[in-house]
C-alpha cells in the first residue's frame, strides 16, 4: 500500500509539472502576442485553455484519491495540499493569459498607438516569476520561492506606474483612449499572474518548511531546514 501511495505522489507531481508547463506557455504566448500584435498566438492561447482546465480537474481528482487512500505523513499531507492550491493558481494563470490574448485581439483592430509604458518589460518580469515559482516546486527550494516573493514588489511598482501613465494618457489624448485602456487591462492581468506566481511560491514554502508566509508573515523554518530542498514526496 505504501509503495502504491509513493507512486501516486510521483504521478501527482508529474501531472502538476505538465500543468505548470501549459500555464507558463500560455503566459509566454500571450506576452509575445502583445509585443508582436500576433493574432495566431492569441488563438493558440484561447485553444490551450481547455487543456489547462482538463488538467486541473484531473490533478484535483488524483489528489483527492491519494488523501482517501491512507492517512499521509505530515510532509506528504503538506505536499498534497500544496499541489491542490498550486493547481488552482495555475488554472487562474491560464485564465489571465486568455484575458490578455482577448485584449490583444481588440488592440489589433485599432490603429497602433505609442503609449508611455513598457508593458513588454512587465510581461517579461511576470513570465520570469512564473518560471521561477515552478522551479522552486520542481527543486523544493525555499530560496527560489523567496526570490519570487521579492520579484512581486517589482511587478507591483510596474503596475502602479502603468496605471498612472495610462490614465494620464487617456485624459490628454482622447484619440487613443481605447488602446490605453486595453494596455491598462493587460497590465492588470499581468499583475494578477504575478500574484498567482507568488501564491505558488508561498505554497512551496509551506510544503518544504510547514511555514505559512501569506500576508507578509515571515517564515519560521524548522531547525536545519533553511536552504534545503524538500524531502522527496512519500519518503
Amino acid at each position: 500500500m505504501r509503495t502504491r501511495f509513493q507512486l501516486g505522489l510521483d504521478d501527482l507531481r508529474q501531472r502538476l509539472l505538465r500543468m505548470g508547463g501549459l500555464a507558463e506557455q500560455a503566459v509566454d504566448r500571450a506576452r509575445q502576442a502583445y509585443v508582436d500584435r500576433d493574432l495566431i498566438r492569441c488563438q493558440m492561447v484561447l485553444e490551450g485553455e481547455s487543456q489547462i482546465n482538463m488538467a486541473e480537474r484531473e490533478i484535483d481528482e488524483a489528489a483527492f484519491d491519494l488523501l482517501a487512500m491512507q492517512q499521509p505523513m505530515a510532509v506528504d499531507l503538506r505536499f498534497i495540499l500544496a499541489v491542490t492550491k498550486i493547481n488552482a493558481d495555475l488554472e487562474r494563470v491560464g485564465d489571465q493569459a486568455v484575458n490578455i490574448a482577448e485584449r490583444v485581439m481588440d488592440m489589433v483592430e485599432l490603429p497602433q498607438a505609442e503609449l508611455p509604458v513598457d508593458i513588454a518589460r512587465m510581461g517579461t518580469a511576470v513570465s520570469a516569476m512564473v518560471r521561477r515559482a515552478l522551479e522552486s516546486f520542481i527543486e523544493g527550494k525555499v530560496e527560489l520561492a523567496q526570490a519570487v516573493l521579492e520579484m512581486d514588489n517589482v511587478v507591483d511598482r510596474m503596475r502602479d506606474d502603468a496605471f498612472i501613465q495610462l490614465v494620464k494618457t487617456m485624459n490628454e489624448r482622447p484619440d487613443v483612449v481605447r488602446q490605453a485602456l486595453d494596455a491598462l487591462l493587460v497590465a492588470r492581468n499581468l499583475e494578477r499572474v504575478a500574484d498567482h506566481a507568488t501564491n505558488i511560491a508561498e505554497d512551496v514554502i509551506f510544503w518544504v518548511q510547514g511555514s505559512d508566509v501569506r500576508h507578509n508573515v515571515p517564515a519560521e523554518p524548522s531547525a536545519g531546514s533553511a536552504g534545503q530542498a524538500a524531502p522527496t514526496p512519500g519518503h
